[in-house]
């Protein structure tokens, strides 16, 4: 209790004298990329506020890039700023499989400060604007076989103010959080994290996750008698924690998840089955399409779209452009602070999600 309070105290400080600018007027849209090297020119920059490279990994302690490859892939990014000169480009560090020394690493404050350093190095060589922290996930169990205990919670906290510290009050720090109830009670202590950090990503997709035998919507806007897993809970969640909504950035899947082995019933939503793999948005049309065997749907209380193939038994679950519209017209309605995505490389070249959020953002 006394060291969370300490924490707190700290945080409430370098709120004050770091204050993190959010955007008042436009909201932000956060593009994940994890794409090719080439692909990544086929994209407009200005249709999106900042773009995070993903992802970086711990060596020692320091945030170190994949190879030479993830090297031109910044400066791709960095360069994207000649389009659009407001631009962010993170830097990440993480992802799902991604952060096995992380509770380790962040459990002192040699740790903390290294790591810190060498993000700043790396922002400094590359001209780039910040971190996103991806780790999956502090103080509860994440991806099978990483390391998490109960202090994660507390260096979690430390992290964020150190990073701070060092990069200083004009970087954007950002941060992944699960979308889901038990992240949200137990992972990160809210009152601490928030005054530090710019936005916090939430990750309101994967609700269904691949380790499920039962169907659901993945990314489900609003919460079912059959699922309490959704954006909105994880939204209403966060502001009854005091969490302020200007800080959330709601989640978007550009990809569908699918399952096999699943019976008809109610055209495959809430049945048993095995999940399958998954599927970009951009493979679509030849892939989750009536070409393709599948019916669409739209279940009214989730604001999700599903399809499901009678033939193959096999069902998916995904958002659409009418999702993608009705998230995004929730961000403006909540007054949250805009609307991120997995990932950029998983959508169409034109009249896309992307195009989708953007129109909505301007009408």
């Amino acid at each position: 209790m006394k060291k969370s309070y300490i924490l707190i105290c700290i945080a409430i400080f370098f709120s004050a004298f770091y204050t993190t600018k959010v955007q008042s007027q436009k909201k932000a849209v956060i593009a994940y990329y994890s794409g090719s090297l080439a692909a990544i020119d086929t994209f407009n920059a200005t249709q999106f506020t900042h773009i995070i490279y993903c992802f970086g990994h711990l060596k020692d302690n320091q945030l170190v890039l994949r190879g030479s490859k993830d090297t031109l892939l910044i400066q791709k990014m960095v360069a994207m700023k000649q389009q659009n000169k407001k631009l962010k480009v993170l830097l990440s560090l993480g992802g799902w499989g991604g952060c096995a020394p992380c509770s380790e690493a962040f459990n002192t404050n040699e740790g903390r400060t290294t790591f810190a350093q060498s993000v700043k190095s790396l922002s400094d060589y590359f001209g780039s604007d910040g971190i996103d922290l991806d780790w999956e996930y502090p103080s509860i169990e994440g991806f099978p076989g990483h390391k998490f205990m109960a202090e994660d919670k507390a260096n979690f906290t430390s992290l964020v103010i150190k990073l701070r510290e060092v990069l200083g009050k004009k970087s954007t720090i950002t941060f992944a959080a699960g979308g889901f109830q038990r992240f949200l009670d137990n992972a990160v202590d809210w009152d601490a994290v928030m005054p530090v950090v710019n936005y916090v990503n939430l990750m309101t997709y994967d609700l269904v996750s691949g380790f499920s035998t039962v169907t659901g919507h993945h990314s489900a806007l609003y919460s079912t008698p059959s699922q309490k897993e959704s954006t909105d809970n994880c939204v209403q969640s966060l502001l009854s924690k005091g969490v302020p909504a200007k800080k959330m950035i709601i989640g978007a899947a550009f990809y569908a998840r699918t399952w096999e082995g699943v019976a008809p019933t109610n055209n495959g939503v809430y049945q048993s089955g095995r999940f399958k793999y998954f599927i970009g948005y951009n493979q679509f049309p030849e892939r989750i399409s009536e070409k393709s065997g599948y019916t669409l749907y739209w279940d009214s209380t989730a604001h999700a779209p599903y399809a499901y193939n009678p033939t193959e038994k096999s069902y998916a679950t995904f958002d659409n452009i009418k999702s993608m519209e009705e998230k995004t017209q929730y961000v403006l309605k909540h007054k949250l602070g805009g609307i991120m995505f997995w990932q950029l490389g998983h959508d169409t070249s034109k009249d896309g999600l992307l195009d989708a959020i953007n129109r909505t953002l301007k009408k």
